[in-house]
């Protein structure tokens, strides 16, 4: 347990990376981790396009980060790319966000994502989920057809340089409660709490 919330203490999104080449085989145990992640209705709508050929990437990031998407133009320092993609299935992910107002492939490929996240940390590699990019031109690049959902972009990489723990982190109370929600919540939600706005 204790090396667990080390891993996660220790994670960062990294935005400098080394000019050095990922081996195969870890990106393979990477997505090994997210194969295995868990999903509504064991749809399993997560797919990988995994780019390393330096020229088909440097392709993809020239339009992906093209724009006003150019901020997040440092992604095409890392030597792989992770293109995340969505494939849907009708029972999981478009009948059920109908009715329950949450799409539910979104959130099996958070999960996923986060498992290849996990499992990168620890075989000393960096990442930085970006979901600030030009879906569109991706697709045109890769030739992705129109059943699979452009859901995020992953630099993987080894840090050039790691930043410091963020400082400010919510306390725990402000965001768990145990059976409800906690009392300033409820004091929101029914419009008694008397603090000033603003």
């Amino acid at each position: 347990m204790a090396a667990f919330m080390d891993l996660v203490r220790s994670r960062r999104s990294i935005r400098r990376f080394l000019d050095r080449p990922v081996e195969r085989e870890k990106i393979a145990t990477c997505l090994e981790a997210a194969r295995l992640a868990p999903s509504a209705h064991n749809a399993q709508p997560a797919r990988y396009i995994v780019i390393d050929v330096p020229e088909l990437k440097e392709a993809v990031c020239r339009e992906a980060f093209s724009g006003i998407y150019s901020m997040c133009r440092f992604a095409a320092q890392a030597p792989v790319m992770i293109v995340i993609l969505a494939k849907t299935s009708v029972v999981a992910h478009q009948l059920a966000p109908g009715l329950q107002g949450v799409p539910f492939h979104f959130v099996d490929i958070g999960i996923a994502g986060e498992h290849f996240i996990l499992q990168a940390e620890e075989l000393g590699l960096s990442t930085c989920w970006i979901g600030w990019f030009n879906g569109r031109k991706v697709r045109r690049v890769l030739k992705v057809p129109r059943r699979y959902k452009i859901v995020a972009l992953l630099p993987v990489g080894y840090a050039a340089s790691r930043p410091p723990r963020p400082t400010v982190r919510k306390p725990l109370e402000e965001v768990a409660w145990w059976n409800g929600l906690g009392r300033e919540e409820e004091e929101k939600e029914t419009g008694t709490d008397q603090t000033p706005e603003g």
